[in-house]
């Protein structure tokens, strides 16, 4: 204990030349850091939170139903048709991924472990790890909700230069034009003629 016998404790921790208990004490302190371990347990770090384990369950209920819809097909040998995969498990990777969204947001706000800012590293590599499977490996894809408004403002905002340059020509006064003949001087026969006349 570093508290009653100060002296002793610096003593053994830097007792030799690289201090190798200080360094790996200090390794082990910034990958716990880093890895944010501290979020997957409850405040008083008795064990897993519960939202942690219901993510884990579900991720291994996605992990089971991908194999069980594979039907004994190696993932990565020539490219394979996954629509039972797709259809089967889509129910279940929603649910994963609704729950990944809904821990992240609870998680900025201070979630389960009183921790805040990013998930542990268990989580978040195990939904990277789905999500890759998904949409790599078995090509699985979710189709947007939103295609039907997007392409009716897209097609709005196009059509409007047409409607504003259509009304303005419409609008606009159109001036007609009036040609002004010019006044030419009579050709030379027919002066001829007029000095023929007068003499």
């Amino acid at each position: 204990n570093s508290s009653e016998s100060h002296n002793c404790a610096k003593s053994i921790l830097t007792s030799d030349r690289l201090q190798i208990v200080v360094t790996l004490s200090e390794f082990f302190n910034e990958t716990w850091e880093a890895a944010n371990c501290a979020n997957c347990l409850k405040n008083n770090s008795e064990g897993l939170s519960n939202s942690t384990v219901e993510f884990l369950d579900l991720f291994n209920k996605s992990l089971t139903c991908f194999e069980h819809n594979l039907q004994g097909q190696t993932i990565y040998l020539s490219p394979n048709n996954y629509t039972e995969v797709c259809k089967n498990c889509n129910e279940t990777y929603k649910m994963l991924n609704d729950l990944y969204n809904n821990l992240q947001r609870m998680n900025r706000q201070g979630g389960e472990s009183g921790h805040s800012i990013h998930l542990c590293i268990d989580v978040e590599d195990a939904m990277n790890i789905t999500r890759k499977l998904w949409s790599r490996t078995f090509n699985c894809s979710v189709p947007c909700s939103d295609t039907v408004p997007v392409i009716a403002v897209s097609s709005f905002i196009l059509f409007l230069p047409i409607v504003f340059y259509l009304s303005s020509f419409l609008h606009s006064k159109q001036k007609k034009r009036i040609l002004i003949l010019p006044k030419r001087i009579q050709s030379n026969a027919s002066l001829v003629n007029i000095q023929e006349k007068y003499s």
